[in-house]
């Protein structure tokens, strides 16, 4: 158990640390270093939450970009009575995979994105191209990574992706950037195994229909969609959901608060996790829940509140920016400035 929380707490330090690289770059040795022992955590029962991002990406402003915000929280968004700034969340599900295509279980085996799915990833940065992005969070897994990266060359703004590496020190320092100018047109992408895909186990790489038929119906129905029924040696969308969104309480829920546009690109039951917690819905509601691919969703966040509004339906489409006077203006900016 101790080993357990060890690996968590050095899990949400180091997602702490990929955020606050990106915008303080330095050499790492002039780096004050944490260092925490298993013996340490153990005897001080320390949890996910002493190591929740308390503080955010620094602001870069610019005629476009007003959106910022010095506020700080240990604790979940909607536990604290301090107001917030408005900020956008949308989530999407990566686009169709090779394994997609051909109708397996995927699961967490790393498969890239079908000629399909990557139209599917280029439509969803058409759907969300006036809708501010200030940061990215993805799974670990490809297929997600290519959808928010190629999501994000049909943005207007044309700020660049830059998937953030804080794996080692080598890696800190050898991927800094050190243009002023360079990092404030970039956007620093994060990326996390939590928000993964649930891990199907067995079933992985085998086709859908000949599961059914070995198996029978019923019961790969009930490993698909049932809440807490895991398939053999795999996760049960409980479990998966367990982990999807402790990470999202702990280290993107304060980005929101601090007044930052997030986008997620994960994947069907990561976001059914997510989507259940922000939406309030019940175990029985979130199994019928179906996300389609490459569809993004957005979210307002204001006041400690969640609110869905749907999805963008093209790059002319006007509905969704008249949601909120802030997305308004962000677009009537946009428009000024890039005409």
């Amino acid at each position: 158990m101790a080993a357990g929380v060890y690996n968590q707490a050095i899990g949400a330090f180091q997602s702490h640390s990929l955020v606050n690289n990106f915008n303080h770059q330095q050499k790492f040795n002039n780096i004050g270093r944490l260092v925490v022992t298993k013996d340490f955590i153990s005897s001080n029962c320390l949890s996910r939450k002493n190591f929740s991002v308390i503080q955010c990406i620094a602001s870069q402003t610019s005629e476009v970009d007003t959106a910022s915000s010095s506020s700080r929280s240990k604790t979940s968004a909607r536990d604290t009575h301090t107001k917030s700034n408005e900020a956008a969340l949308i989530l999407v599900r990566h686009g169709e995979s090779l394994w997609n295509e051909k109708n397996l279980f995927t699961g967490c085996v790393d498969v890239p994105l079908s000629k399909k799915g990557i139209d599917e990833a280029i439509e969803a940065g058409k759907r969300i191209s006036s809708i501010p992005v200030d940061l990215i969070f993805t799974s670990a897994l490809i297929r997600a990574q290519m959808t928010a990266m190629l999501a994000m060359t049909q943005h207007r703004r044309r700020k660049v992706p830059i998937i953030v590496h804080n794996e080692s020190e080598q890696a800190r320092e050898w991927s800094q950037i050190f243009g002023e100018d360079t990092r404030k047109h970039s956007i620093p992408v994060i990326t996390a195994w939590q928000l993964n895909e649930r891990m199907y186990g067995g079933l992985q790489g085998l086709n859908k229909l000949q599961t059914a038929e070995r198996y029978g119906k019923e019961k790969v129905h009930e490993w698909r969609r049932s809440y807490s029924i895991p398939p053999p040696n795999g996760e049960s969308l409980e479990m998966c959901a367990e982990r999807a969104v402790a990470y999202f309480r702990d280290q993107i829920e304060p980005q929101l608060l601090s007044g930052k546009n997030i986008m997620i690109s994960a994947h069907g039951n990561s976001l059914r996790s997510i989507i259940m917690y922000l939406d309030k819905l019940t175990s029985q509601e979130v199994i019928s829940l179906e996300l389609s691919t490459g569809i993004p969703m957005l979210y307002i966040f204001k006041e400690g509140r969640f609110i869905r509004r749907g999805s963008p339906i093209g790059p002319t489409e006007a509905g969704v920016y008249a949601y909120t006077r802030r997305l308004a203006l962000y677009r009537q900016r946009l428009d000024d400035v890039l005409q």
